[in-house]
């Protein structure tokens, strides 16, 4: 069976990916990050998830972003917004989908993967350069020239299927393939309880996918 390393926060976007990787017949190992979030309790949802959905192995990979800071996810003296902000958010946290595909990378070698799965998005994003297609592209030439297995041939494919979705269409394939969003968190600052902000940009792009779905939003709201 073909193997894939999932990036899986807990949120909606990467449990959709899961499920997408799953319809394509990858065996799919998921992989999380305890990284100093201040809402870390999307890692127990993306634990739940990933036993609920059968994936094959779950590990949880501990780094301290806290340390450089620089994000309102990472520090808590920088407040999160509950507006939207031109230009990159301070919610942008700096270089994090290339530390996390970097190691991604290294697991799907030692699991002979043929392809790492992110659920980045291009449309509903919040301005981060780290989710647009040019940086995909770029990782998956990186990951091939790096790698032990790209130089012997084994090439790996970073797939990226939600990167020109809307989350309204996100949420539609979703629910198609039988996710529940029930179980995931989105909030940036979501209560250990799971309760979301409603308020911070990731909430609003939630409540706006599934308004314009037209699918009612399982969220337990503050």
């Amino acid at each position: 069976m073909k193997r894939a390393v999932i990036l899986l926060s807990g949120g909606l976007d990467s449990v959709t990916t899961l499920a997408m990787a799953q319809q394509q017949g990858f065996e799919c190992y998921t992989l999380s990050f305890d990284y100093g979030q201040r809402h870390d309790v999307e890692l127990s949802a993306a634990a739940t998830l990933s036993k609920q959905m059968g994936a094959k192995q779950h590990k949880v990979i501990k780094i301290d972003l806290r340390s450089i800071g620089g994000s309102a996810l990472t520090d808590t003296t920088i407040d999160v917004p509950d507006h939207h902000q031109e230009g990159i958010p301070v919610t942008y946290v700096p270089a994090r989908n290339t530390i996390f595909l970097s190691i991604a990378l290294g697991w799907a070698e030692v699991l002979v993967a043929q392809a790492i799965f992110v659920g980045v998005n291009a449309v509903d994003y919040s301005g981060y350069p780290d989710c647009r297609p040019e940086f995909i592209n770029a990782f998956e030439q990186l990951a091939n020239l790096a790698t032990k297995a790209g130089v012997e041939g084994q090439k790996l494919t970073v797939y990226a299927p939600l990167i020109t979705m809307t989350k309204a269409e996100i949420i539609q394939k979703g629910t198609g393939l039988g996710v529940d969003y029930s179980q995931t968190i989105s909030c940036y600052q979501a209560r250990h309880d799971g309760k979301a902000c409603g308020s911070c940009d990731s909430c609003r792009f939630r409540q706006q996918g599934f308004e314009q779905a037209g699918i009612a939003d399982p969220t337990p709201y503050i």
